[in-house]
């Protein structure tokens, strides 16, 4: 081995392997012998395309040049389904929706320009898709509704509405009674605060049922069993388990100690598939790692068994219904793929990859977890230990180390490969990948840590993660940065304003000014703060408090702040604000503003563009040169492996 300094080391991953060949997959549906499924396009500025493979093996993407999304709760989700070959999608950016029929041509089935349909629920047998449907098109707020839209009709007045009067709706399902059954929740609460599950006819919605409605209680996803059965999930014991109600009772199918499902931010299907009226194929979280398996279960509510598919996944998402799923495997140290799952056997065919193999010549990072002290308890991480065939680092040197924050902050940090980990991994650079107080993941308790205590908590996990690894002589305590998107940019931004650990911070579309964001953000979060934070404006000062913006005073290290020009989440006079006041202290500070983008990028040149910003900015910051400029070589004198 060659030992270079940390942060030079060759890489066999540059800034456009990050996008070269990579698409991103969701769970797909199997229907019939058909399967069909998603690919998001980085290289096609984030198009997404519905593809179909028949019985013969034919693979058609059936939408091109289309941009198959939603834009309900601005985050979106839901935007295809497909049951007896009837195919209906949301097109992006106008939102309207279209029906295609086995070898047909697609043909309007409700109207956008400032209609917008989610969570779509297909059911020809009795003529009628169900969605979630956001309404732009007069003054103030967006109002939600569910409709049910008949397919033989364009559907001009927006569908017949069949629920009304909460702020949110999801998961419309109908049973093949005509019963039909929804999630909803209303402001200050988040969908993981409190949400219940309605049932009603639908030939006469107006008379409903709560099936679950407590407080503190979320009660999300449900779906109908063929015995005329309705699934759904619940945190009423502390973790989101199965519950079925039928006949007017409720009863837990499997109470764990584990998670069966994450925050509801997207509209996606429901994260488990139904194989028959007692078994449900399900996947569920310990310690960070997702398990597969089979939850079979009785009609008398006695409790159901667990059996475990075995699987080198560490990531699971599965949905639809039947013997055979299209589900989203997770490795450790390969990208994902789409597999076709029988749930008799246990046994998989891998459909499509996310990203071609590692190169040979990669030595990939695995995540190690990393679990410390916090203030609230113990705190969850992976470390991802500098990696590369060829290089270590000098002798007397300990390596950088980039802590990142997710979004959310009710997000969670997954242990699979990552090749943008492998980007940094590879060139000497160590990942702190935390989940701090508030992730999901853990259950409520740990969830509920964050209340009243974002930009606190969630700051000193960072800290104490990162110094604990210092501590274990894995990271130099000079050359710590941390970076964060979202929510995790105000992580960061909060972590470089309230601290002196980090030496630098990299900001994407993050958060610099809480007021701002109360009173300017879309309406799914225009009172998540109130948890958060605390009640807007009653508590004014603890915003004022807690915004970056208003104390650089305490700021005293360089930043790159990356932001989105399209941005409805975060607008971007946020980025705008902060990196004018950063420059005005006199700061070393980048602001890169890229159009066309939103809250989160999808462009390849965006991401290529993010890749090379960073590795320049921690080089000048952390005084290393990267791969690519010529370094003499130290002699290797230590010899063996090299412990990171």
């Amino acid at each position: 081995m060659t030992r270079l300094p940390y942060g030079s080391w060759p890489s066999p991953i540059s800034p456009r392997d990050l996008t070269r060949g990579a698409i991103k997959l969701s769970p797909g549906v199997v229907d019939g012998e058909v399967e069909y499924w998603t690919e998001g396009h980085p290289d096609q500025a984030g198009r997404i395309s519905l593809w179909r493979r028949d019985a013969s093996g034919t693979t058609t993407d059936l939408t091109p040049q289309l941009n198959i999304r939603t834009g309900v709760n601005e985050y979106g989700g839901g935007a295809w389904t497909v049951a007896d070959g009837v195919v209906v999608y949301s097109r992006w950016p106008d939102g309207a929706l279209f029906l295609l029929r086995p070898d047909g041509t697609p043909r309007p089935l409700a109207p956008g320009d400032g209609l917008r349909y989610a969570s779509l629920s297909l059911h020809p047998e009795h003529d009628v898709l169900l969605a979630v449907r956001e309404d732009h098109r007069g003054e103030g707020s967006a109002t939600q509704v569910i409709v049910a839209l008949r397919l033989g009709s364009d559907n001009a007045d927006g569908g017949r509405i069949v629920a009304h009067g909460a702020d949110f709706y999801a998961h419309p399902s109908l049973s093949a009674q005509g019963r039909l059954a929804w999630c909803e929740w209303n402001l200050p609460d988040m969908p993981w605060d409190r949400a219940n599950i309605v049932v009603a006819d639908l030939a006469d919605p107006d008379q409903t049922t709560a099936v679950a409605s407590a407080p503190g209680v979320s009660a999300l996803y449900p779906a109908w069993a063929p015995d005329g059965a309705l699934l759904y999930l619940s945190d009423a014991d502390g973790f989101w388990n199965f519950r079925r109600w039928h006949h007017g009772r409720s009863v837990a199918l499997r109470p764990a100690l584990a998670d069966f499902c994450g925050p509801l931010w997207v509209l996606e299907p429901v994260p488990y598939s139904i194989i028959d009226a007692h078994r449900v194929g399900c996947s569920w979280s310990v310690d960070g790692f997702d398990r597969l398996g089979v939850l079979s279960f009785d009609d008398d509510g006695c409790p159901g068994e667990l059996t475990e598919v075995a699987t080198e996944a560490i990531t699971v998402q599965v949905s639809g219904t039947g013997p055979v799923a299209l589900a989203r495997f997770g490795y450790a140290d390969r990208p994902a793929e789409l597999v076709r799952l029988d749930w008799a056997t246990g046994q998989t065919i891998t459909r499509q990859q996310e990203a071609p193999p590692p190169a040979a010549t990669l030595a990939v990072s695995v995540a190690q977890p990393f679990d410390w002290l916090g203030e609230a308890g113990p705190v969850h991480g992976w470390y991802y230990p500098p990696s590369n065939a060829g290089c270590r680092g000098l002798a007397d040197e300990r390596p950088p180390v980039q802590v990142w924050s997710h979004g959310g902050p009710t997000g969670f940090a997954r242990p699979e490969f990552n090749v943008a980990v492998q980007f940094w991994t590879s060139r000497g650079i160590g990942i702190l990948d935390v989940n701090y107080s508030g992730s999901t993941g853990y259950g409520r308790a740990y969830r509920e840590r964050l209340k009243g205590r974002w930009g606190l908590l969630d700051v000193s996990d960072c800290v104490a993660g990162v110094q604990a690894l210092s501590d274990a002589g894995d990271a130099d305590r000079a050359r710590l940065s941390i970076r964060g998107g979202s929510a995790g940019g105000f992580t960061t931004l909060a972590a470089l304003t309230f601290s002196d650990v980090f030496a630098a911070g990299i900001s994407l579309y993050g958060i610099g000014n809480l007021e701002t964001l109360a009173t300017d953000t879309h309406k799914f979060e225009s009172r998540y703060l109130d948890s958060l934070v605390a009640p807007y404006p009653a508590g004014r000062q603890q915003y004022l408090d807690r915004s970056p913006i208003n104390h650089l005073d305490q700021l005293s290290c360089p930043m790159l702040i990356l932001q989105g020009a399209d941005d409805t989440v975060v607008l971007p006079d946020q980025a705008e604000t902060m990196a004018a006041a950063v420059a005005a202290k006199g700061l070393p500070v980048r602001l890169r503003v890229f159009p066309g983008e939103g809250h989160g990028f999808r462009k390849a040149e965006t991401i290529i563009a993010v890749a090379d910003e960073a590795l320049a900015f921690l080089g000048e910051v952390h005084g290393f040169v990267p791969s690519g400029t010529p370094i003499a070589a130290s002699p290797d004198q230590a010899g063996g492996p090299v412990s990171a």
